[in-house]
């Protein structure tokens, strides 16, 4: 487990320095179009400069960002007294703070966890998920969940999530410039559309591309993880069950967000070429590989 949490770490700094290092690029071959040879030096600098700031905005503040995207708001103990109860009772059994406890309005079943390390961490739900689970199943998915906090793996696609993001933000706004324009200058047409291509490949290409290779391995990990801290694969095996029913995405879902959730229900159908693209394993083999551990556990 400690290893896992190393290497998370390790794999958090490697993530934006590989950030920073595609933003560099994009700077040079931007500020080249631009300016000839002279001018990527210029742009390399101008680009990294704002990579530095999306990475300590993403540290910083993109768990607030992320929870305000999803629509998630901070939950009345009184009204969800049972939620809060699980939460803390899973916090202490592993040693962690507890976290901050957020609802979605939203009847799809689903829940995430993000921030940047245990004591700036908050655990979400549906209000779909809470009705559909009982007391077993909802353990078992927030274990799950603050098994991702404990292991780091929140700070790790929180870093991702936000600089895609900004990624795809940018390239939206340059590309609805880029419809506006009216001007004789082929040199400014040409830097606008190229600006919009390498963000629009930042924010849909490579960033995806490396939240499958981070998150993949991540959720059957947290399932195993979750499991060893309730001592009960019934639970989440069950909620698995349960969730694996529901096509349908949350209202605001968000796929750079998705990433973050137990599930993603659009993963559930498709091709193999889709299922290439895939943040979390296939739902039916995480059960699957639950209910191998169950067996050992009853023999």
């Amino acid at each position: 487990m400690y290893h896992q949490i190393s290497r998370n770490k390790r794999n958090s700094a490697i993530v934006i320095i590989g950030f920073l290092l595609v933003w560099l690029l994009a700077g040079a071959i931007i500020g080249a179009i631009a300016y000839g040879s002279g001018g990527a030096i210029t742009g390399a600098i101008i680009l990294l400069l704002l990579g530095i700031g999306a990475a300590m905005f993403s540290y910083y503040l993109g768990s607030a960002t992320v929870l305000a995207a999803a629509g998630a708001r901070e939950a009345d103990p009184r009204q969800f007294q049972q939620l809060y109860n699980i939460v803390q009772t899973l916090a202490i059994g592993d040693g962690l703070p507890v976290p901050k406890v957020y609802i979605i309005e939203d009847p799809s079943p689903n829940a995430f966890a993000t921030g940047r390390d245990p004591n700036h961490a908050a655990v979400t739900v549906t209000t779909g998920l809470l009705g559909m689970m009982n007391r077993e199943e909802l353990e078992g998915v927030l274990a799950h969940e603050m098994s991702h906090v404990k292991n780091y793996d929140v700070r790790l696609l929180l870093v991702v999530t936000t600089m895609i993001g900004l990624a795809a933000l940018i390239a939206s706004m340059y590309w609805n410039g880029a419809w506006r324009i009216r001007s004789r200058d082929d040199r400014a047409v040409i830097i606008v559309f190229a600006i919009g291509l390498i963000f629009t490949l930042i924010a849909f290409l490579v960033g995806p591309l490396m939240q499958l290779a981070l998150s993949r391995q991540r959720e059957s990990l947290a399932d195993v993880s979750g499991v060893d801290l309730t001592r009960n694969p019934a639970g989440l095996i069950s909620a698995l069950k349960k969730i694996a029913q529901n096509d349908k995405p949350p209202e605001r879902f968000n796929h750079a967000v998705a990433a973050m959730m137990i599930d993603n229900p659009t993963e559930h159908h498709g091709s193999f070429f889709n299922h290439l693209f895939d943040t979390h394993p296939p739902i039916e083999e995480r059960i699957a590989a639950l209910e191998r551990i169950a067996s050992v556990q009853q023999t």
